[in-house]
């Protein structure tokens, strides 16, 4: 029996098909970020919690979020230059925030500050300073390989992904 043979794939499929790769890619990082609450287990925002010590527990990556929780009749969130975070200034703030649930994407690598703009509250301690680093890239051995970063798994969905779509489209390629 011969075999029937196909014509070229449309590329109105070829085009689908990537694009759905792509959005499955996009999604996998997307749910790899995280979501921190500001202060928490142990605090909201507010003028008891040590801010230096909640930061120095982790480690914040594009993508991840900040939400500040607090009661709006008592405080606010300042987003503020350095400059502005040394001094305790909200003066030239670059946004000012005060629903009581403020969520702050961190999109890029990067220092940002926020603040209490209430007089006497960033004085007190109620600033926090966030560095946003990029993940690391795996480096040689085997603790690096036990703990891919979700660049790397995107990459890995994407790399399986297409090699699947290969096959589909070209059920003649040899599988060695």
């Amino acid at each position: 029996m011969a075999a029937r043979r196909r014509g070229p794939v449309p590329a109105v499929v070829v085009a689908v098909a990537a694009v759905t790769i792509w959005v499955a890619a996009l999604q996998m990082e997307a749910a790899m970020a995280a979501t921190y609450t500001v202060g928490a287990p142990d605090g909201l925002w507010d003028m008891q919690t040590d801010y230096a010590e909640w930061v120095k527990a982790r480690t914040f990556h594009p993508g991840d979020k900040i939400t500040f929780t607090y009661s709006p009749e008592l405080h606010d969130v300042v987003e503020v230059t350095r400059a502005g975070y040394d001094a305790c200034s909200s003066a030239n703030n670059i946004s000012a925030s005060r629903t009581g649930n403020d969520v702050v994407p961190l999109t890029a690598v990067g220092t940002r500050y926020f603040l209490c703009g209430l007089t006497g509250h960033c004085d007190s301690g109620m600033k926090i300073r966030v560095d946003v680093v990029a993940a690391a890239a795996p480096g040689p051995g085997p603790a690096a390989a036990a703990a891919p970063t979700s660049s790397t798994a995107a990459a890995v969905v994407v790399a399986a992904a297409g090699a699947a779509l290969l096959l589909l489209l070209n059920p003649r390629l040899p599988l060695w």
